[in-house]
């Protein structure tokens, strides 16, 4: 999809971009329910209601309540940022220094032919100084702010989003709780059953079963089985913190003992 250059001081590497992930949304059309005729989308002036042609639509930017400036194709051509194909990392900072919030949308850069030695050397030295390179680079007509870093044998590029792009806690401090009091015996419970739940991070365990369950249904009806749907108890909200704590941590003791083996029973001796 993007073809260039991956530059760190006087390396230049070349490569692709390709996509690290993939939608796994399910698309429903709208329909009208006495024919399931397909609905259609039509651009209308609000004032009349008329319908208006492609070639009659403008961009405009409402400075107060109608008024509009009008941004024409050329005034953002005149300014759109200048197509590269260079990925310029600029500076290597430590991953854990970076917050989460800031990542965006992940893709594979892959080494062009005769670049396997150099994307290398870029790919193991990052790993072992446990750095992540920072850089600029336009995709599309856009700029984007990226983040370069080891993904086991790939080198990962995540777009990031500028500081003004994340909403910092300041801003919705009001809507956060306050002043809550923890008693000494809510936090060890809590510490407890969080410790009992630890265990090393593998994607592979959490399915996406609304999706599953979704397509089950959608295949369901198109050979007109029934479908029952078991309704979800919402009667009880807010309960009682310690005790669903403790009941939490009796299912998990419970788990537990059904997964350990049956003892073996103790030879008799003659």
């Amino acid at each position: 999809m993007w073809k260039g250059l991956l530059s760190f001081g006087l390396v230049n590497v070349p490569v692709s971009l390709v996509k690290a992930t993939r939608s796994k949304n399910i698309s429903f059309n709208q329909l009208r329910e006495s024919d399931f005729s397909k609905i259609q989308y039509k651009k209308v002036a609000a004032v009349d209601g008329a319908e208006v042609p492609m070639s009659e639509i403008v961009k405009g930017y409402e400075v107060s309540p109608d008024r509009y400036v009008v941004i024409s194709k050329n005034d953002l051509e005149a300014i759109a940022p200048k197509s590269s194909r260079i990925i310029e990392i600029s500076d290597f900072v430590k991953i854990e220094e970076i917050d989460n919030r800031f990542f965006d949308t992940s893709y594979y850069l892959l080494p062009d032919q005769g670049a396997g030695k150099a994307y290398s050397l870029l790919l193991k030295s990052m790993a072992e100084e446990n750095v992540v390179g920072i850089a600029r680079f336009v995709l599309r007509e856009k700029e984007y702010l990226a983040a370069i870093r080891p993904t086991g044998q790939a080198i990962t590029l995540t777009t990031m989003r500028f500081a003004d792009e994340v909403v910092e806690v300041r801003e919705i401090e009001n809507d956060l709780p306050a002043n809550i009091e923890l008693t000494d015996k809510e936090m060890k419970m809590a510490k407890t059953l969080i410790n009992s739940l630890v265990t090393n991070f593998d994607a592979a365990r959490y399915k996406n079963e609304y999706h599953a369950q979704v397509l089950a249904m959608i295949q369901a009806k198109a050979e007109k089985e029934e479908i029952v749907t078991k309704p979800v108890d919402t009667s009880s909200s807010f309960v009682n913190l310690m005790a669903a704590l403790e009941a939490s941590m009796a299912t998990i003791k419970q788990n537990e003992s059904k997964k350990k083996p049956p003892r073996k029973p103790k030879s008799k001796t003659a």
